[in-house]
């Protein structure tokens, strides 16, 4: 009689393990990147823009040859961004650095990216060094409401100082609506400190869209991403954006988190310019992300895509990112600035 009890007692408890077991929680992964592709060129001379050196015949020596290979390189690297966990490239990526719309084509269209069906959301910028930014989207995952650009006007001695235009485009993953804000800040050219008021200009700009799209509905979820030239301590991202640091110190839903500060304060970087080390690739979002449930998307982690053959082995530059230029050179490398992405979750019913 009591083998009897005890053996219906245990299989009691291995059915409720069992059911236990089947009814485990499984979710959705979505990444989100960002990456500076260092000066992603044609070779064709645009009397508009100045783009002499990457030219066949420039100081680069900007070959077709060279440019397919810079292509190749910078697929293979998005194609990889977060596929450990997530099982394809990222959902969305923001680049800078990208000409025009005709590499952008050529970028997707890649070997290691055509199956990713990606599209792209772009503007000429009217940057005096003729770089813009963009968004690439995977349509099986995103799709794209509205998107607009929003201009930085900055001046020097009365003069304009053109510089590249901030993108906001707002979609859908996977039927829930996100906002994307896609930056390249004026560049550190003179001096920290001579140039801050550029990038804080920007952020000034920054915020008003966000600000924006928080008017009309406060729980909005924002992402701003990318190549800010600028640190997280820095005073156009922790001040003027207040971007925290720590989840629990965002305590609005209107508020920013900012998850590469932890990463800056542990001295990780994304990028190296004359021994100095710094984390200016940046993906900051709004705190809805952050609720406990996973109902819909939510932040899960962050990271900074630095994989070995994307770091200079040997030399003067041992640890730097390993790029495609120096010096007029071509060094066969990838881009000198590392992408970094999040992970969205949710949870699938």
């Amino acid at each position: 009689m009591k083998r009897k009890i005890l053996l219906t007692f245990l299989i009691a408890v291995l059915s409720v393990a069992s059911y236990s077991q089947s009814k485990k929680k499984t979710y959705n992964i979505r990444t989100i990147a960002f990456y500076n592709v260092e000066n992603l060129f044609d070779t064709i001379n645009d009397p508009r823009k100045f783009d002499d050196d990457r030219t066949p015949m420039g100081k680069d020596k900007y070959t077709s040859k060279v440019y397919w290979d810079k292509i190749d390189k910078l697929s293979k690297v998005i194609s990889e961004i977060g596929l450990e966990n997530a099982k394809t490239s990222p959902a969305l990526i923001g680049v800078c650095e990208v000409e025009n719309m005709a590499v952008l084509e050529d970028l997707v269209a890649s070997d290691k990216l055509k199956d990713s069906y990606y599209g792209i959301a772009h503007y000429d910028s009217p940057d005096e060094r003729g770089i813009d930014v963009a968004l690439l989207y995977q349509k099986r995952y995103f799709k794209p409401i509205s998107q607009s650009k929003h201009p930085l006007y900055l001046y020097d001695d009365g003069k304009r100082d053109y510089t590249r235009d901030q993108l906001l485009v707002s979609g859908l993953l996977d039927g829930e609506l996100i906002h994307v804000i896609v930056n390249h800040w004026p560049s550190r050219s003179g001096g920290e400190a001579k140039s801050r008021p550029k990038r804080n200009a920007a952020a000034e700009v920054n915020k008003k869209i966000i600000d924006s799209l928080q008017k009309i509905d406060p729980a909005a979820k924002i992402i701003t991403m990318g190549d800010l030239n600028d640190d997280p301590d820095s005073p156009s991202v922790k001040d003027i954006l207040n971007a925290k640091e720590k989840k629990a110190n965002v305590k609005r839903e209107t508020g920013l988190y900012n998850p590469m500060a932890d990463m800056h304060r542990r001295g990780l970087n994304t990028l190296a310019y004359r021994d100095g080390l710094n984390l200016f690739d940046q993906i900051i979002f709004t705190q809805p992300f952050l609720e406990d449930d996973f109902d819909s998307y939510r932040f899960y982690k962050a990271g900074i895509f630095n994989k070995r053959y994307l770091i200079t082995e040997s030399g003067q530059y041992k640890g730097y990112p390993f790029r495609s230029y120096s010096y007029n050179t071509y060094m066969g490398g990838y881009s000198d600035h590392f992408p970094v992405y999040i992970y969205l979750i949710k949870e699938k019913k």
